[in-house]
Parts: C-alpha cells; structure tokens; sequence
C-alpha cells in the first residue's frame, strides 16, 4: 500500500489522503451518532454521558469544518486557497472586534485593518514576499494604527482601543496568513507537496486539543452514581483518578486546562505527528519536534483566547456566542490554529533553511 501510494503523482498522493481523512471522519461522526441512541439505566450516568457525547461531537464538527475548508483551499489552487484564508481571518477578526468596544475615532483603524492591512497581507503571502510579510504588521502596522487613531482627535482610552486592535490584527490576521504560507514553501524533493504541510500542521495541532480536551473531561464523570459493577476497581480506579480528576491549573480562565491533560494531550501528538513524517519532509524525529512546537504554541493560544472570552465575559466568539459558522465562533474553531501556524512556519524555515 505504501509503495503504491508512493508511486502516484504529488496531486493524487493529496487526494488519496484527503479520502482517508473524510473516510476516517465519516467512520467516527456514525459512531458518535449510533452511541447517542445507546440505552442507559442510570440517571446520574446517562445525563453527564448524553455531555461529554455532545461535547465530543462538537469537536468532531470542528474537525470537519477545518479539513473542509483545507480540502476546498487545496482543490481549487495556492491564489484560491489565499483568497480562502484571507476571508477567515476577516471573518475572525470581525468576531473579535465585535465584541471590543470602539469609538467613532476608532472607524479609520478599523478601515485600515480590514481593507488595507488583511488585503496587503495576504497579498504578499500570495506572492511569496516572505521577508516583507513576516514583518508587515508586527513593525509597520503595529505602528501605524496608533498613528491613525491620533489623527481621529480622541484620546479617550487610547491604549486600550488600539491594543485591543492591534491584538486583533495579530491573532486574526498575521496569524491565518502563516497557514496559506506553507503552501509556498519549497523543499527540494518535495515539489507538489506542501499541502501536506498544512494538512500535517492541522491534524497535530488538532489531535492535541482533542486529547486535552477529552481527558479533562473525564474528571466530569464521577463513578458515585454509577452502578457498584460498573465502578473501577481499587488500583485502575486510582489511575484514573490521577490522571483524570487533577483539578484545573487556571479555574478562572479554564476549568478544562491542567497540566496531565496538557502533557497527555502533547505526547499523543507528538507520536501522531511523527507517524505522519512520511508525507512531510521531515524524518520522525523532526516531525515529533515540530509537533511539539506547533501543539505548545496551538494550546496555550487557545487558554489565552479563553482568557480573553472571560475578559469580555462570553462562552463563545461571536455576538451572543452566535458566530458565523453556527452555535460556536469561527474563532471558536481555528484560535489554536493562528498561534501555532506562524510558529511552525518559521521553526521550519529557520530549521531547513526553506
């Protein structure tokens, strides 16, 4: 099987595997969606089981969005799939502007960020002016919106509203535009192929927040109200405890963040990412190393996005917690993704020289 996959061209090697991944995810959204019909006796079980169930479909639903929308950028060419990011981040960051209250003197920033920093960005992504776009924002539009939002003539809480812009413009914009980046990248041998950087980026970064996120769930299903036949016994239950009812290391920013679910979910990761070195340039070592990097920066992204929603008091991106997408943010769904993306495209091109 290998060597066949091996023998076809780079653009049917991509196919074949997004035909595995939409194979394997159609295979595991039937279970969910069988087990949801499964007959329980017990109250107290059946209720936190009918959660984590939702819970976890939930996440199975981002997972579809994110290799969809991956799917679609790479069918329809590198310009197609920029033009793709490019209005994810725009959405994204009108999600978050959206709930950062602005002034009137703050219109000619916000004009600027959405209509003239997003395009500029992801035009010099387009045309693979790395040097410039790596520091487009973080030099000349860091400095520029406050600029702007002086000559508006309204210093009230100056700081804090360009802040919170330019954080926006971070996150949302520079961030997203390292995705469609990648694909851009070029290894000598590996001409064809840098989509599978980006599914490669995705599927560990992915795996990771699923595995914490799972395990630190699990610390939400007591065995007290279980049947005692169903309960675990003295030594497996201690393990579980262990590893399951760590109490969280930040309640109030996230009452699902500890450190045995962050480590857990880092370590399966890292063995997903180096199983898949063989559709990447890197050797196993490499890609468990650059696993690493982009789940460390992918999963503390998404505890300091969660810091923000508490700041701003909410469950979810999104107006009321209503997003564009459905019941969750766009933000919701791809805010590990803009942290890990710009550190893994430069811990790659750093390391290969790419």
């Amino acid at each position: 099987m290998n060597n066949y996959l091996r023998s076809l061209s780079p653009t049917h090697q991509v196919a074949a595997l997004f035909v595995i991944v939409f194979g394997l995810l159609f295979i595991v959204s039937t279970v969910a969606f069988l087990l949801s019909f499964k007959e329980r006796r017990n109250p107290v079980h059946d209720e936190i089981w009918q959660r984590e169930l939702r819970h976890f479909r939930a996440l199975l639903n981002t997972t579809w969005f994110m290799v969809v929308v991956f799917w679609i950028g790479w069918a329809l060419g590198e310009r197609v799939a920029t033009l793709l990011f490019a209005l994810i981040a725009f959405l994204a960051l009108r999600e978050f502007i959206t709930l950062s209250p602005t002034r009137r003197g703050d219109h000619r920033s916000l004009i600027l960020a959405f209509f003239v920093v997003l395009p500029i960005q992801f035009w010099l992504v387009a045309t693979a002016h790395f040097d410039l776009f790596t520091v487009f924002i973080p030099v000349y539009v860091f400095l520029a919106i406050p600029v702007v939002s002086a000559l508006a003539d309204d210093p009230s809480h100056f700081l804090e509203r360009n802040a919170k812009l330019q954080w926006g413009i971070m996150v949302c914009v520079y961030g997203m535009s390292h995705v469609p980046a990648l694909l851009l990248l070029s290894f000598p041998g590996y001409e064809g192929k840098s989509a599978f950087l980006v599914f490669f980026l995705v599927i560990v970064v992915q795996s990771c927040m699923l595995v914490q996120h799972l395990v630190s769930r699990r610390k939400a299903m007591p065995d007290e109200g279980a049947p005692a036949a169903e309960r675990m016994p003295g030594l497996l239950g201690a393990i579980r405890h262990r590893l399951f009812m760590q109490p969280p290391f930040a309640p109030n920013v996230s009452r699902s963040f500890n450190w045995t679910s962050w480590a857990l979910g880092m370590a399966i990761a890292g063995v997903v990412g180096g199983l898949f070195s063989f559709i990447t340039p890197f050797k196993f070592g490499q890609a468990f190393a650059m696993s690493l990097i982009a789940c460390v920066a992918g999963s503390m992204g998404h505890l300091v996005m969660k810091a923000l929603k508490r700041d701003r008091g909410i469950p979810n991106w999104g107006r009321r917690g209503v997003g564009v997408t459905g019941a969750n943010g766009l933000l919701d769904r791809v805010d590990a993704l803009c942290f890990a993306a710009p550190v893994f495209f430069h811990a790659v091109r750093w390391y290969f020289q790419v």
